[in-house]
């Protein structure tokens, strides 16, 4: 059976997304191979069809339990042989995983990168014919990640040592170019047989809110779209308390998940979210790496993440189904003290604490450009795009004004101060402060001291982001960045150019979803809860809202019309086709009596 045929039967697509087939051709030709593919792109297909398609096992090294756990149901809900093995398992259950394979009745199984220090399990593996390796979370191998992992990094040792030597499949949604260069090092893997199929996201609307109280914007965006499931992050455990708190207080039904949980509670609360039990779940970074629900149409960031890398993997877990979403970061320069107090009470070396703070400066300037937020991202990641037209400063028709002469202030202030300062200091000294520092090194003596007198130091401090992200001003690399004027901002100087900003957002409904007929996709939506609850796997994994979407609009009364649903494979079709066409009749049948 090749490729296609596999797509369509078993997963119910009729055609591959951009990058899937060139990837698979490459696994299926014996090659070593690095995606790069955004979130919610396919990625798994990847290596689940060749899976399909090879004689033997596909070994899938995952980083995350409730990672392998999502994914083992969803293979087993399309009729594919697969399991885990992971600390969740006790011994006696890993030797049942461990002899299923053996047998060749297992075509994917998922561990953790810790298991390849246990001889026991090594010794297994030589018992096992292995088709395919396929590391997940690549970008986990390289210090340069966002996500570094230490266990990863000897992933390359052990799998040369490997008796059998099978072709390698690297999969990420977030690597930059010297990360990708890095992961390709590591696993040996070519440069030409890098395949990277674009980091925009058609579907994804992103939004920077900042100059007002983000508690507020939250409170109205939330009622503003009711039963809308949405994750809302922040860096902290008390302020994911907090956040959770509020939203109580206000009757916004919501779950909360950190690391001072314990696991029960972790558990329990993941479980209630992905079950859409509760829509809303706060969180801090420790959630959400390798959760599957398709169907979050928000990601709220109430604080400011530490890279534009954590911040793009986690923004992306909204809309995996395709469905237009939304990415809404709640910028606050206080945010940014809390990713450097992170960084500097990490145990990461000088070298990677420079790595780091380079990595949270690049994060202030997305937060205060007035360029394309998508376009930004992807230069980020070192690929050329146009404006995406839906984010939240392409769509910004707040009036514009020009700043051009507060602008000069700002940076004939930083050549004055010998442009040896942050951004704290020159904020003080323009707005007239009468601090110890300020007299002592005389700054009260120059002729910008007090220039922006008339507003306050948090507004000047905006300022100074502002030109910063524009690239009039230039940060230093290191914990406490200096600033210094870029030949544009020279140019701002001499009166050759012009400066100009936008002048809080109003909160809007998130109703871009279209559904043909309401009432039908509420019906189905409940049948695939139920099936959910009975089975004890996530909703997603029974369809998708977009596939529930497809049924309401084309209404399949035959097993024919149900196949040729997009998300619907034969084994779906077998197991679930029969009751929710029987939904459909019913509904159908109902509204056609009442009409009457």
């Amino acid at each position: 059976m090749d490729a296609t045929a596999v797509l369509q039967q078993t997963f119910g697509y009729q055609q591959f997304r951009p990058g899937q087939e060139e990837i698979i051709n490459h696994v299926l030709a014996g090659d070593n191979t690095l995606a790069i593919m955004p979130t919610g792109g396919g990625k798994s297909l990847c290596y689940q069809i060749p899976a399909l398609i090879l004689p033997g096992l596909t070994l899938v090294i995952s980083p995350l339990i409730s990672l392998m756990k999502d994914q083992v149901d969803a293979a087993n809900e399309l009729g594919i042989s697969a399991a885990f093995i992971n600390s969740s398992l006790d011994f006696l259950g890993m030797l049942d995983v461990l002899k299923e394979a053996q047998a060749g009745r297992l075509k994917l199984l998922y561990v953790a990168p810790e298991r390849f220090d246990s001889p026991d399990f090594m010794a297994a593996l030589k018992k096992i014919k292995i088709s395919l390796i396929a590391v997940d979370e690549a970008h986990c191998i390289s210090q340069w990640g966002h996500d570094f992992r230490p266990s990863y990094l000897g992933l390359s040792e052990v799998l040369a040592d490997l008796t059998q030597q099978p072709p390698v499949i690297a999969l990420t949604a977030t690597a930059t170019p010297q990360v990708a260069q890095d992961i390709c090092q590591r696993l040996n893997i070519p440069e030409n047989n890098e395949i990277k199929t674009g980091f925009g996201r058609q579907n994804l609307a992103f939004s920077v809110i900042k100059d007002q109280s983000g508690d507020d914007y939250l409170l109205r965006y939330l009622k503003a779209n009711p039963d809308q499931s949405g994750i809302i992050y922040c860096s902290t455990r008390k302020e994911v308390e907090r956040v959770g708190a509020l939203l109580t207080r206000h009757k916004i039904a919501n779950t909360i998940y950190h690391g001072g949980l314990n696991e029960n509670q972790r558990r329990q609360h993941q479980e209630d979210f992905v079950y859409d039990r509760v829509s809303i779940m706060v969180a801090t970074n420790a959630f959400g790496m390798g959760i599957d629900k398709s169907n979050v149409r928000f990601v709220i960031h109430d604080q400011v993440p530490g890279s534009l890398e954590a911040y793009y993997q986690e923004a992306g877990r909204a809309g995996r189904d395709g469905l237009p979403s939304e990415a809404i970061l709640l910028y606050s320069p206080q945010d940014v003290l809390i990713q450097h107090f992170f960084i500097d009470q990490s145990e990461l070396s000088d070298q990677l604490k420079q790595v780091e703070y380079r990595k949270l400066q690049e994060m202030t300037a997305y937060a205060n450009t007035q360029s394309c937020l998508q376009q930004f991202i992807q230069r980020y990641f070192g690929e050329a795009a146009e404006p995406c037209g839906r984010c939240s400063n392409c769509l910004d028709d707040r009036e514009t004004v020009e700043i051009t002469i507060d602008a000069q202030k700002v940076l004939s202030c930083v050549k004055r101060m010998g442009e040896r300062y942050g951004k704290g200091l020159i904020a003080q000294v323009l707005t007239g402060a009468h601090n110890q520092r300020v007299i002592e090194s005389h700054f009260d003596e120059l002729s910008t001291y007090g220039l922006l007198g008339t507003h306050s130091q948090k507004a000047v401090s905006q300022l100074i982001d502002f030109l910063t992200a524009s690239g009039y001003l230039l940060p230093s690399a290191g914990q406490y960045p200096t600033l210094s004027v870029t030949a544009t901002g020279v140019e701002v100087l001499k009166g050759q150019r012009q400066v100009y900003r936008k002048v809080d957002r109003v909160v809007k409904s998130n109703q871009s979803i279209t559904v043909a007929d309401k009432g039908l996709f509420a019906e189905l939506r409940a049948l695939r809860r139920e099936l959910a609850e009975s089975e004890h796997v996530p909703p997603f994994v029974i369809f998708s809202d977009k596939t529930l979407i497809a049924m309401a609009e084309l209404k399949p009364s035959t097993e024919t019309e149900f196949l040729a649903v997009k998300g619907v494979g034969e084994n779906k079709m077998t197991k679930y086709g029969a009751k929710f066409r029987q939904v459909i009749a019913d509904y159908t049948a109902k509204k056609e009596t009442a009409e009457v």
